[in-house]
């Protein structure tokens, strides 16, 4: 059952029209934006969202994960009581289309935290939940993973590495050593990353 044409407010969603209606849900901004939005208008959906999202075999845990990261994108907080999951299970996540909007909900939620200081982020972004975020990044960053998920994970570990002080050296050696072997725009990327590095080093003098 498709519910684009139907008035979003009206309608209430169960587990199983939800699952049914990920088929439906692809790289669109409309179509994303409308499904975002149900789950918005109806917050009990979240956690099955959450959990096909983590089905990590299930061809559909990759639209799960496009409709969370736009869900995040516009209420990062719907996410907060969640956090636990989340970030338990990031590391399992692994197909392509799949890992890069993980990638950028933890890139949501560095820039919450760190960027906006938002006062609900930083009550629930714990420092567990944190150090899984950066396990998870620099995974990502030294196994074969697509160029935004790369750039995603570089922003979040900055971020990181102005509270955890091991993090921005690592960072450093990992994108020297893979900078002759990126594309252009990792490279680009990097680039950005050095002088970000290098001007947070000088303000901290």
């Amino acid at each position: 059952m498709l519910f684009l044409g139907i008035e979003i407010y009206k309608i209430k969603v169960t587990q199983q029209e939800l699952y049914t209606n990920l088929n439906y849900v692809n790289h669109s901004r409309e179509k994303r934006a409308y499904y975002s939005q149900l789950v918005i208008n109806q917050p009990e959906l979240l956690p099955h969202i959450i959990h096909i999202l983590f089905q990590v075999d299930d061809p559909i845990s990759n639209r799960a994960g496009w409709l969370l990261e736009f869900v995040c994108k516009t209420k990062i907080s719907m996410l907060l009581p969640y956090l636990d999951i989340f970030t338990r299970k990031l590391n399992t996540v692994y197909q392509d289309s799949a890992v890069r909007p993980v990638a950028k909900i933890c890139e949501y939620l560095t820039l919450s935290y760190y960027k906006k200081k938002d006062p609900e982020t930083r009550q629930h972004l714990t420092t567990l939940y944190k150090e899984r975020i950066v396990e998870a990044g620099f995974d990502w960053l030294i196994t074969e993973q697509k160029v935004a998920v790369k750039a995603y994970t570089l922003t979040s570990l900055f971020l990181l590495g102005t509270e955890i002080d091991w993090i921005h050296p690592e960072l450093h050696r990992i994108m020297e050593d893979d900078y002759h072997k990126g594309s252009a725009a990792y490279k680009a990327r990097c680039r950005h990353m050095f002088e970000a590095i290098k001007k947070y080093n000088s303000q901290k003098k």
